[in-house]
């Protein structure tokens, strides 16, 4: 194939038209969720992952999988798990069966902001992809999007 052949075209028309959804919902998220909460987008997602953590086995996320989560560096991800933290958000703590291991929770006031943000993000990504949805290129995207009912899976290394 040639890079002008029109599978290749098509295929990069199709990474294009997702990449440009993509923008647009973040960017929605984005004025939604730092106009009525003070949050950026990465900060709600850090802390919707975090909340969703359990005590049973496995119910803790080491760092790199809170990273692959939210789709960021480690680095990217303990600087931002700092700054939660410095917030009043975020709370670590050392692994109680590993002392190397250190483990992040959400306090009970980044519990209470995320609960107030839910409605706020659903209600703006809602309002995107409606948006979007008008668009003939993103509609089958939106279709596609909407179909898909199961939640993210975080990855784990085997």
């Amino acid at each position: 194939m040639t890079a002008t052949s029109p599978a290749l075209t098509a295929l990069a028309h199709g990474w294009c038209a997702l990449s440009l959804l993509h923008g647009r919902i973040e960017s929605h998220l984005e004025r939604a969720l730092q106009t009525g909460h003070g949050l950026s987008v990465r900060e709600y997602s850090l802390l919707d992952v975090l909340s969703r953590q359990h005590d049973g086995e496995g119910g803790h996320l080491q760092m790199k999988q809170v990273a692959d989560s939210v789709v960021l560096s480690q680095s990217a991800t303990t600087r931002l798990v700092t700054r939660l933290e410095d917030r009043g958000l975020l709370m670590r703590y050392l692994c109680p069966t590993d002392r190397r291991g250190i483990y992040t929770n959400v306090s009970e006031e980044g519990l209470k902001l995320l609960e107030e943000a839910r409605p706020t993000n659903e209600a703006a990504l809602r309002e995107a992809l409606a948006e979007a949805a008008e668009d003939p290129q993103l509609e089958p995207l939106v279709r596609t999007v909407e179909a898909i009912r199961t939640p993210a899976v975080v990855v784990t290394a085997a």
